[in-house]
């Protein structure tokens, strides 16, 4: 299957290193594509960052060729979810609602270590649309600037895993959700070092997109998930309107 992961910020450094955690666990016979706005900020790392991003997302599905067999949506905030299940045909999994799912297969209760305190709350609204309050026990930010992952944030680890294991005392919850695509290649050495399940939601919606593949499963086009209605769009969102077919 081919498989559209996209990166909703702008960040090319980034988007290559999610791209090599998810062709890391996808099986064999799974193209990865990742791919990421022509327009947006660096970094998401509030609401309005999200705002923008969310019509690059728009954007990527809506130029996404016809025989993508699944598309993930690599930003924790789940930008701009339900447009592009609207506009695609195919399974569309945010990284946030896959790691919810999968650690919650794991560990009655789990909590979510992010990056700037201030996108707390997004997680925490995501956390109460995806239904997940009873396991979700905390969301902790440690003020990394989400920059400071582009590389991959190997040096960020310490820090990382300070904050979960004070996480896991405070919260009293089993497994530690990574708040950040960024983080993705970082998941290995944190389950290492804390030794309860550390869900990375990149790998995670990878898991589950080839399984919903496997499965023949496609994204509803009966009621609000129906193909987005043809009109023209103004100014720099012109090429996006919808054409119908």
């Amino acid at each position: 299957m081919k498989l559209l992961l996209i990166n909703p910020n702008t960040t090319r450094a980034m988007t290559d290193n999610i791209a090599a955690a998810a062709r890391q666990v996808a099986a064999h016979g799974t193209e990865v594509i990742a791919v990421q706005p022509t327009f947006g900020p660096a970094t998401i790392e509030g609401h309005y960052d999200e705002a923008i991003a969310a019509a690059g997302v728009a954007e990527q599905v809506r130029l996404a060729p016809a025989d993508i067999g699944g598309v993930v949506i690599a930003c924790f905030g789940d930008p701009g979810l339900d447009a592009a299940r609207e506009a695609a045909a195919a399974p569309v999994l945010g990284v946030a609602e896959a790691a919810f799912h999968a650690a919650a297969f794991v560990a009655t209760g789990f909590s979510v270590v992010t990056t700037m305190t201030r996108t707390c709350v997004i997680a925490e609204h995501l956390v109460q649309r995806y239904g997940f309050e009873r396991q979700c026990r905390g969301v902790h930010g440690t003020e990394i600037p989400v920059l400071a992952l582009e590389d991959g944030g190997l040096a960020r680890v310490p820090q990382i895993e300070a904050a979960a294991r004070e996480a896991l005392a405070r919260d009293r919850s089993g497994a530690i959700v990574l708040g950040c695509a960024g983080m993705a290649t970082l998941c290995a050495e944190l389950q290492a070092r804390l030794g309860v399940p550390v869900v990375d939601g990149v790998t995670a919606a990878v898991k589950f997109a080839e399984a919903l593949a496997a499965l023949g499963l496609r994204t509803s086009k009966l009621g609000d998930y129906a193909r987005p209605l043809p009109k023209a769009y103004a100014g720099w969102a012109a090429p996006l309107g919808w054409p119908g077919k």
